[in-house]
């Protein structure tokens, strides 16, 4: 969420991991993401239901979905994500509970880009690896940032999570290049 206008975006981690469990339930595939002005475009692969009586069409077809995400949105999703892990709106750490694989996804990669402090993100995912470009401010000027995680860098950085719950010692891992 922006504290005013036209500031950087705060708190990547939760606002990613409440679009994550929200695409978890829309069971959407290769995802990807692109912070607008105003919240966040999304748009992935989901099954759609088939009506034919044979086996191959029962199944269904994936089509590309687009969603738009407002800022307000986003915040509903954030409150109702505290609430179904039993946690009071801005209150931490989260208890333990399963989370489906983009919500514990995006939430280490929303750690990695709260570390960044980018003005901008962009990132897709294809089989559990992901991308992300970020929009970078410094002495210098803007600059756009690379990075890129396996699904097992993905993997590990979820499993360090407990650890990174009191004081950070590390930043995530990756590859990273500057565009």
């Amino acid at each position: 969420m922006r504290i005013y206008e036209g500031s950087p975006r705060q708190d990547f981690e939760e606002v990613f991991r409440s679009i994550g469990a929200f695409l978890d339930q829309r069971g959407m595939k290769d995802i990807l993401l692109v912070e607008a002005p105003d919240g966040f475009i999304v748009q992935g692969l989901v099954n759609a239901g088939a009506a034919g009586s044979s086996w191959s069409e029962s199944v269904g077809t994936q089509v590309k979905e687009t969603l738009t995400f407002l800022d307000d949105d986003i915040a509903r999703f954030m409150e109702e994500a505290a609430s179904r892990r039993g946690l009071p709106p801005g209150s931490s750490p989260p208890p333990a509970h399963e989370a489906a694989y983009y919500e514990t996804a995006f939430r280490v990669l929303g750690r990695y880009v709260d570390e960044q402090k980018p003005r901008d993100v962009f990132f897709f995912e294809q089989d559990g690896a992901f991308v992300l470009r970020l929009l970078l401010g410094g002495q210098a000027g803007a600059r756009h940032e690379l990075a890129e995680f396996t699904r097992e860098d993905i993997v590990q950085m979820v499993a360090r999570g407990p650890n990174l719950r009191h004081p950070v010692t590390s930043p995530g891992s990756g590859s990273t290049t500057s565009a």
